[in-house]
């Protein structure tokens, strides 16, 4: 049986981690709320995003890796983008960011490497608008990042908008 210093010790640690057992409250229970966000008007471009692509480690390693798909990825560039009426369907970056990779990763855009290549554009995105880092240090780290990516790779489809606001939860999270 631990004595009360141990249980105080243990409460402490835990409470550090209170934001994150809230949201798997809130994630278990359907209640994810969006967070706001930052809206601007600068885009990504396909050409930039297929630059990166191109230049990316794995490629050496198949002759499949990183084939598009009938210009899937032009697609999911413009419908991150798109707007009815004169306002933006998803109006802020974080809501354009968490799409991006939701579409990306769960349209199989790519013939091979879709997981890998979701993640380092979603990671170019965050850093394009300046939301990569707060207080310097990385909003999205390694292990959340994978996390999210093979959480969203494995998720029906009907989750999507679940996992969407989970997205943007971590992406406001500092």
């Amino acid at each position: 049986m631990k004595n009360g210093t141990e249980v105080k010790e243990i409460i402490k640690v835990i409470n550090n981690y209170k934001d994150a057992l809230n949201l798997l409250d809130d994630y278990d229970h359907k209640r994810i709320t969006k967070p706001q966000g930052i809206n601007d008007d600068k885009k990504i471009t396909y050409e930039d995003c297929m630059d990166i692509v191109s230049k990316l480690k794995f490629n050496s390693d198949s002759n499949i890796f990183a084939l598009e798909r009938n210009e899937g990825l032009k697609e999911i560039i413009g419908a991150i983008y798109q707007s009815f009426d004169g306002k933006d369907l998803y109006p802020t970056i974080e809501e354009k960011a968490a799409n991006f990779l939701y579409l990306i990763t769960k349209n199989h855009t790519f013939i091979d490497g879709n997981k890998r290549i979701a993640a380092t554009l979603f990671i170019y995105f965050l850093n394009f608008y300046n939301i990569l880092y707060k207080e310097n240090e990385q909003v999205i780290d390694n292990n959340t990042l994978v996390a999210i990516t093979l959480l969203i790779a494995q998720s029906n489809p009907k989750e999507k908008d679940i996992l969407i606001d989970l997205v943007m939860n971590f992406l406001n999270n500092k």
